[in-house]
């Protein structure tokens, strides 16, 4: 099963948490509450995106954290970069020279297509994407199905 790690997923809610605000510094332990994180786990994610340039960190009493650019401008591929590192669906697809059977390897080509589809569908979508409510339809027919309950 392909599964971002807990950070990264924490992260990408932090990020569309933000964006919603986005001019608004938010503490690190203001955040923790709102996604409910313990905040030393919100502190670490904040630092590592703040590193990777896409938070900002303000000093001072109102101290805090701050998107790099407008939430439409950050991908969901650059949190996850940040947080995981090179994205890649096997070794070789995210870096060369990883694997041993690298040179002679015949689904190496494949696995890059899978790899750049999943790229270009992850830098297509922003944390401003993210933060949009998606409508999901009721499944009428899974209501209609349930069994009626008797009263008493």
């Amino acid at each position: 099963m392909l599964r971002l790690s807990k950070l990264t997923d924490y992260g990408t809610v932090i990020m569309t948490h933000m964006a919603r605000e986005p001019e608004r510094v938010c503490s690190a332990a203001e955040l923790a509450v709102a996604i409910g994180v313990a905040t030393p786990t919100a502190s670490k994610i904040l630092k590592t995106l703040a590193r990777a340039s896409l938070l900002q960190s303000v000093r001072g009493a109102r101290g805090g954290y701050l998107l790099a650019r407008p939430p439409a401008e950050i991908s969901i591929a650059e949190v996850i970069d940040a947080l995981e590192g090179p994205f890649g669906m096997t070794e070789c697809s995210a870096v060369a020279g990883l694997c041993a059977q690298e040179g002679s390897c015949l689904l190496r080509a494949n696995w890059q297509r899978v790899n750049q589809v999943i790229r270009l569908a992850l830098n297509d979508l922003t944390v401003a994407d993210m933060a949009q409510p998606v409508f999901q339809p009721a499944n009428v027919g899974a209501l209609r199905a349930r069994p009626e309950r008797m009263p008493g």
